[in-house]
C-alpha cells in the first residue's frame, strides 16, 4: 500500500478537520428489504442470525399495501416488506430484482436540512420530506435516490419516543432465538455498472460530501480469472461506509458481472456486521444453518504470521480455530481484522453478508482478497456463472 493510500486511510479525520460537513450523519437508522413474503423472511432471519422481533405495521395498523417486520439485534435494525396487492411497486420491484435491500436510512438530526441540502446538489427525489405522528410525538423522514433503485432516506427522530416510527406497533412473539453477538453495521457495500464506479464515487462527494479515503483497481482485485474495481467512501465522522464496486475486464465473468445479471441492474451486494467475538458469532450462525463461502487452501493459514508482522503478537485467537470455521484475517498498520463472508441468503446469486471483527485495523481485508475472490469463483463455477 502506498504512502499516499495510507495517509488518506488513516487519517480520515484529517481530511474533513477545517471543512464543514453539510450533512452530519449520526448513524445508519435501519435497513430496509423488499421480500417475497416478509413473515416467512422475519422467521429467518430471527431463527438463523438471532435478531428478535422488535416492531410491525400491517393490515391490523391501518395499512392496506403493504406489511413491514422490523427486526433488531444490538444497534442494527432490518425491515422486511412485502407488498398487499399484485400492482404495487413493491412486488414490481421484487419481481425485477429478487429479495433485496431497498432503502438505506440514515439517522440525522434534521430531515428537511438533509433532503433540501442533498436535492439542491443534484439528488433524485424520492420522498419529499413527510412528518409522521403518534402519542409517541414525531419523526420527519425524506428520501433521496442513489445507484439503482435504491434510497437513502433521512430518518430525524429527535421528537420521537417511540419504539420505531409512527404507524408501527410492538411486534410480541414467543419465539425469540438468541442473538448471535452482531453488534452494528460496519459498511455496505454496493455494485454499480461497467464504467459507473467513478460517476457514484463524484455523486457521493457532490451530492452528500463524503470523501473516498481507500481505492483498489483491478490490478490489487483480480485472480487468473476475473477482476473488479472498488472505491470506499466515507462521510465526515467516519460512522457511514460505502464501498462501491465495479466489474473489469477479465478471462471470465466477475462477482460483479453475476449480481448485475440476477439482481437486474446496481444495487447492496452485501451488507457488513460487526461483531465482538467473531469465533463465537460464526460457530453459532453455523450450527443455525448459514453457509459460508469455502475455506482457502492451507497456504493461507500457514502465511499469517507473516501476513500479521507485528500484531500477531497481540492477537489473541487460536489459528487452528480459525481454519476450522474458514475465518480470513488481515492487517494494517493500526491493527488486525478478522472477517468472513456468507454464500448468497437469497435463491439469486445477489445479497450476501459479512462478518467483520476489528482490532484496531481500518481496513476492509486487500491482503484477503485474492483468497476471497477466489472461493467466490469455485461457488459461480458450480452455479454455471463464471
Amino acid at each position: 500500500m502506498s504512502k499516499e493510500i495510507k495517509n488518506v486511510e488513516y487519517g480520515l479525520e484529517k481530511i474533513f478537520e477545517g471543512a464543514q460537513d453539510f450533512l452530519p450523519l449520526l448513524g445508519t437508522d435501519y435497513v430496509e428489504f423488499y421480500v417475497g413474503n416478509a413473515k416467512q423472511a422475519a422467521h429467518f432471519y430471527k431463527t438463523a442470525f438471532g435478531f428478535q422481533s422488535y416492531a410491525y405495521a400491517g393490515l391490523e395498523t391501518g395499512l392496506t399495501d403493504r406489511v413491514s417486520y422490523v427486526l433488531k439485534q444490538d444497534k442494527i435494525r432490518l425491515v422486511l416488506t412485502t407488498a398487499l396487492n399484485s400492482d404495487s411497486p413493491i412486488g414490481e420491484h421484487v419481481k425485477k430484482h429478487g429479495d433485496g435491500v431497498k432503502v438505506v436510512a440514515l439517522w440525522v438530526e434534521d430531515a428537511r436540512q438533509a433532503y433540501e441540502e442533498t436535492i439542491k446538489r443534484g439528488a433524485k427525489s424520492y420522498q419529499e420530506p413527510i412528518v409522521e405522528k403518534d402519542e409517541n410525538g414525531e419523526t420527519v423522514r425524506a428520501g433521496i435516490y442513489t445507484y439503482g433503485e435504491t434510497v437513502h432516506m433521512f430518518v430525524e427522530r429527535k421528537n420521537y419516543n417511540g419504539m420505531f416510527l409512527p404507524g408501527f406497533v410492538e411486534w410480541k412473539s414467543d419465539y425469540n432465538p438468541t442473538p448471535v453477538g452482531l453488534k452494528f453495521i460496519d459498511h455496505m457495500v454496493g455494485n454499480v455498472g461497467w464504467g459507473e464506479m467513478n460517476t457514484w464515487v463524484k455523486w457521493y462527494e457532490d451530492v452528500m460530501g463524503f470523501v473516498n479515503f481507500l481505492s483498489f483497481d483491478d490490478k490489487q482485485i483480480h485472480t487468473e480469472y476475473s477482476a473488479l474495481m472498488s472505491k470506499v467512501m466515507s462521510n465526515g465522522n467516519g460512522r457511514i461506509k460505502f464501498p462501491i464496486n465495479e466489474p473489469a475486464k477479465g478471462n471470465k465473468r466477475s462477482q460483479i458481472e453475476e449480481y448485475l445479471d440476477f439482481y437486474e441492474g446496481p444495487g447492496v451486494q452485501h451488507i457488513a456486521v460487526a461483531t465482538d467475538d467473531i469465533i463465537k458469532t460464526v460457530g453459532e450462525l453455523r450450527a443455525r444453518g448459514i453457509e459460508f463461502l469455502p475455506p482457502p487452501p492451507q497456504a493461507y493459514y500457514d502465511e499469517i504470521p507473516g501476513r500479521l508482522g507485528v500484531h500477531m503478537e497481540m492477537m489473541k485467537e487460536d489459528i487452528k480455530e480459525l481454519q476450522k470455521l474458514s475465518i480470513l484475517v488481515d492487517a494494517d498498520e493500526e491493527g488486525y481484522l478478522l472477517q468472513i463472508f456468507t454464500k448468497p441468503v437469497e435463491d439469486r446469486p445477489t445479497l450476501f453478508f459479512e462478518i467483520i471483527q476489528r482490532m484496531g485495523a481500518k481496513g476492509f481485508g486487500a491482503g484477503n482478497f485474492k483468497a476471497l475472490f477466489e472461493s467466490i469463483e469455485r461457488e459461480q463455477a458450480k452455479r454455471g456463472t463464471l
